[in-house]
Parts: structure tokens; C-alpha cells; sequence
């Protein structure tokens, strides 16, 4: 529990455990916002939307979703009772602290899988969502509305999710359900509230490195700068609109589309006086699901450019390969494109 950065309120200086190397930190140039990032309004002509999709992730990898369906006040619920929860006292917080990545409801700081001697700026509470039946007993009692209106959300968002993948399927020219029913694509959906206090120098440390997610899609809600995504070999900065949802797809639905898609690195900074508190939401395959491009997009024209493998193997792979700042999917590649 000593360790989160949220039961500490008196920091002066960065501790050099959170100091990164020269060569990794965000300094203090000032990264330009990303005024072209696609703004997606999800109450359009269904044939428009799916092209507007489908260039967004061809192109940059992320969108910002307006229009989505989830209400305006669950949108705020759900901020407010995530920061509520890293505002409690350490006694309250200290139940749900492991350092065991196979908890199904866990507090940890900075990276799970990064286990070097540099720390990341963030707190991080992850439990699973779905089926929510069986796992929201888990959850954290205090505050006493999480329960309730996490839950809320996390229906509300994994169908919304399940829904862009059904138009992105669409887009690709994938059979109808191919994301749905009983595939094992999309059986993991896991939650997680990230909480990054201010910091006393932002340009020593990140809140999150350079990466890219390893799921199908995911789904963040913000409401301040910090998400910085890498275009044309620029970092830019993800303006937050009022209750968009940010969305950005991963490495798996790349290599299920062949390549037609990608996920884009980003990363996490933080701020000097002020507290940023977001929510992801991430589809994952169960353990062994086979990642392959999908077969109906392989053809003499198109050969697949990625090796099948299970999950659980590339799971193993992009934490070794994301902790040796290697390309996840360079040793997947069956060919340069």
C-alpha cells in the first residue's frame, strides 16, 4: 500500500524511482493537440459511419465517439465515483492492493507487466466486467455507489463496444457476427480506473510509456489532456470533448484484419498540479482463443501477414517484448508491409 502514489499528498520532488532516462522522458516541449483526430458522430447513415470508422482506423488508430447512446449522467456518475474511490483512506483501499495480476478485482501502481526499476505515474484499480453477475461481488463496497454504477456502465459500454465491432466487421467484410455469439474473441472484458495524481515535474516521468493495447478495442473516457498518440512519428495530443468516448483499436484487430487496421502507440503524462482520473474499458479473446487474419480476407491478392498463435502465447510475447521496448508483433510477421 505504501506504494500507490495516491495515499501520498506531500511530494516536493520526483523520486528517482520514477525518474525516467533521458531519452524516454516528455520534457517540457509542448505537444501540439490533435484538432484532426476524427470525431465520430454515431447517429449518422449507417454506410457514412461505417466508412468514417474504418478510415479512422486505417489511418490513425483512434476516434473520438459523440452521439453514442450512453447518457451524459452515467458518463459523470462514473468519473466521479472513480476519483471518489482514490480518495478514500488508505485503510479502505489497502483490501483491494495485490500485486497478483490473476485477481479479479486489484489496486497496483504504476505497470503490471513492467518489472523494472522505473515506475510509471499512475494508480490503477482493474477488475473483470463481464459477466458482471459473477464478478461484481469483487468490487469495492466504498464508495458506496461503485458497485451500482460501475456495473451500469460496464453493460453500457461493453455493448457499445460489441456494436462498433459489428460495423467495423461490416467494414471489413467479415460475416455478419463474427465478433459476437459464442466466439471467444470477445469473452474477457476487464475495467480499469487510472489514476494519475499531480506530479511534481511532468517532464520526468510518464503516467503510461509508449505502447500499444494488446486487446480487440478499446473504449477511455476523459476529462482533461493527457493521452498523447503517435502520427507520422509525432506525438499530438487527444483534446477531450465533453462526454465523447475515446476510442482505439488493438493489436489483436489488427492482425484479424490483415493489417487493413492498426493500433497506434500512445502514451500517459501528467500534470503538475492537477489529478487525472480516466476510464478504460478492453475486449480481450480468452486465454485460448487463435489470433489469425480473418480467413475470409486472405486471398492470392492478399496473403495473410501475420502467423495464428493463441492468445495466452501472445499475451506472454507483448509483455516481454513491450519491457524490452521491442514491436510486439515484429516476431508474428510472416512478411514486410
Amino acid at each position: 500500500m505504501e506504494k500507490l502514489l495516491s495515499t501520498k499528498t506531500d511530494l516536493k520532488f520526483v523520486p528517482d524511482s520514477y525518474i525516467l532516462p533521458s531519452d524516454t522522458r516528455p520534457g517540457t516541449t509542448k505537444v501540439p493537440p490533435l484538432e484532426t483526430i476524427p470525431v465520430i458522430d454515431l447517429k449518422q447513415e449507417p454506410t457514412k459511419l461505417i466508412h468514417q470508422i474504418i478510415d479512422a482506423c486505417k489511418d490513425f488508430g483512434f476516434f473520438q465517439l459523440i452521439n453514442h447512446g450512453v447518457e451524459e449522467k452515467l458518463i459523470q456518475d462514473v468519473l466521479a465515483v472513480t476519483k471518489e474511490f482514490f480518495e478514500l483512506p488508505a485503510e479502505d483501499k489497502a483490501i483491494f492492493f495485490s500485486d497478483d495480476p490473476k485477481k479479479i478485482c486489484r489496486l497496483y501502481t504504476s505497470i503490471d507487466y513492467l518489472k523494472e526499476p522505473v515506475h510509471y505515474w499512475r494508480d490503477a484499480l482493474r477488475h473483470l466486467g463481464h459477466p458482471l453477475e459473477k464478478h461484481i461481488q469483487f468490487w469495492p463496497h466504498k464508495p458506496p455507489q461503485y458497485q451500482e454504477v460501475v456495473g451500469r456502465y460496464s453493460v453500457e459500454v461493453r455493448k457499445l463496444s460489441l456494436y462498433l465491432l459489428d460495423l467495423i466487421c461490416t467494414g471489413l467484410g467479415l460475416e455478419p457476427g463474427y465478433f459476437r455469439g459464442e466466439t471467444e474473441l470477445t469473452e474477457v472484458h476487464v475495467m480499469s480506473a487510472n489514476h494519475y495524481p499531480p506530479c511534481p515535474d511532468p517532464s520526468l516521468t510518464l503516467g503510461l510509456p509508449k505502447h500499444c493495447d494488446v486487446n480487440l478495442i478499446t473504449l477511455l473516457l476523459q476529462e482533461m489532456d493527457g493521452l498523447h498518440v503517435m502520427k507520422d512519428g509525432q506525438w499530438l495530443s487527444v483534446e477531450p470533448i465533453p462526454n465523447a468516448i475515446v476510442v482505439n483499436i488493438g493489436h489483436t484487430l489488427q492482425i484479424i484484419s490483415n493489417g487493413k487496421l492498426k493500433s497506434a502507440e500512445h502514451r500517459v503524462v501528467t500534470h503538475q498540479k492537477l489529478a487525472r482520473t480516466t476510464v478504460g474499458s478492453f475486449l480481450l479473446p480468452s486465454y485460448s482463443c487463435q489470433i489469425e487474419p480473418a480467413k475470409v480476407l486472405i486471398k492470392d491478392s492478399n496473403p495473410p501477414l501475420f502467423k495464428s498463435f493463441t492468445f495466452k502465447d501472445f499475451l506472454a510475447t507483448y509483455m516481454t517484448d513491450t519491457y524490452e521496448r521491442k514491436p510486439p508483433l515484429e516476431r508474428y510477421k510472416l512478411q514486410v508491409y
